[in-house]
């Protein structure tokens, strides 16, 4: 549904006709597609393959059958067609034109367009769902919505993210410390991802969405990542993974739980929030600028957890295998200034 409704956005050319046939009052009925699956319910028409413009695609909605465009919409393939899928599949449609484009959605696996001329609505159908198009200012009314709860949710997200950084610092971490920033960080998520559905009915108007969404979103992918590979009990990448998949699977309620999100780590649970924690290191060394992922990985793989990074010299991080003299000075002065960083957070 994705994919359909980013080809019938404002700006593309499809979309300009199919605003073209609603400002004229017309009705119409459109498959984007026209493999063997959709030929095969097809009947009657004429064969065009001419290539597509929304003068073209208006000026044939005039007539009462089905248009058939190129799977990208690039060439008008067929116009005037009769459709005849399966009538058992179920619709929950009463208009026959909605019926029909209802019932080959289902039937063949690409998008349907109806064009309602009574309603004046543009309704997409793909598989068993179905989404009718608002106008741009609604859409782009929910967006700012979305925008300004999301801006809110990463604002409680950073002060939560700058606690842990401190309380990593003094060795002070409980499990309900990591799990809320795992919770913050997975709902600022979820919010991204209703921004970019709206983003994706914009087009072509959606790009000052599109560029506060990216920088709210800054680092939140790679902080959560990071955060699970400090504190799931198996530090091995592909656990981390598997805990970040099962994150994302839980529903509102079951993330709202800290049992339920300490579970997926395989933390202590229940009662026992204020269990103590010791972080890997990954998080905070992630934070030292010029510093690979490769020398994190092994720095982390050495030391074993960050308390001992921390307490590290120069010397000690120049025997690792892998890590020369300028990357232990790099780790060593970044360590340092992130704890003075952190303790002077904390305290003010």
């Amino acid at each position: 549904m994705i994919e359909a409704l980013a080809a019938v956005a404002p700006g593309r050319p499809l979309r300009a006709g199919l605003d073209r046939i609603l400002q004229a009052s017309k009705g119409a009925l459109i498959v984007v597609g026209d493999g063997p699956e959709v030929l095969d319910i097809c009947s009657g028409g004429f064969l065009l393959d001419a290539e597509f413009s929304p003068q073209r695609l208006y000026e044939l909605a005039k007539m009462d059958g089905a248009i058939i465009l190129a799977p990208d919409a690039s060439r008008i393939a067929r116009a005037n067609v009769h459709l005849v899928p399966n009538p058992n599949l179920a619709t929950t449609e009463t208009g026959t034109r909605h019926r029909t484009a209802e019932r080959v959605a289902r039937a063949v696996a690409v998008p349907v367009i109806a064009v309602s001329e009574d309603l004046a609505v543009i309704t997409v159908y793909r598989g068993g769902h179905k989404r009718a198009l608002d106008p741009v200012a609604r859409v782009l009314g929910r967006a700012n919505q979305a925008l300004q709860t999301l801006e809110r949710y990463r604002n409680r997200l950073d002060a939560v993210t700058s606690s842990l950084s401190a309380l990593e610092v003094e060795d002070l971490v409980t499990t309900k410390d990591a799990v809320t920033v795992l919770q913050r960080a997975e709902m600022v998520s979820r919010i991204a991802d209703e921004v970019e559905g709206y983003i994706v009915e914009l087009g072509t108007d959606g790009r000052l969405v599109h560029l506060q969404l990216e920088e709210l979103m800054g680092g939140v992918d790679d902080d959560r990542r990071h955060v699970i590979r400090d504190y799931v009990v198996d530090g091995d990448p592909g656990a981390a993974e598997g805990a970040l998949r099962a994150l994302a699977s839980l529903s509102t309620e079951r993330l709202l739980d800290l049992g339920a999100v300490a579970g997926i780590l395989h933390l202590p649970a229940g009662g026992d929030v204020d269990a103590s924690l010791v972080p890997r290191g990954y998080r905070l060394l992630a934070k030292v600028p010029r510093l690979q992922e490769a020398a994190i990985d092994t720095l982390t793989a050495r030391f074993g957890n960050l308390q001992k990074l921390m307490r590290a010299t120069v010397e000690d991080l120049e025997a690792v295998d892998g890590i020369d003299g300028t990357t232990a000075r790099i780790v060593k002065d970044g360590l340092a200034r992130l704890t003075e960083s952190s303790i002077l957070d904390s305290y003010s």
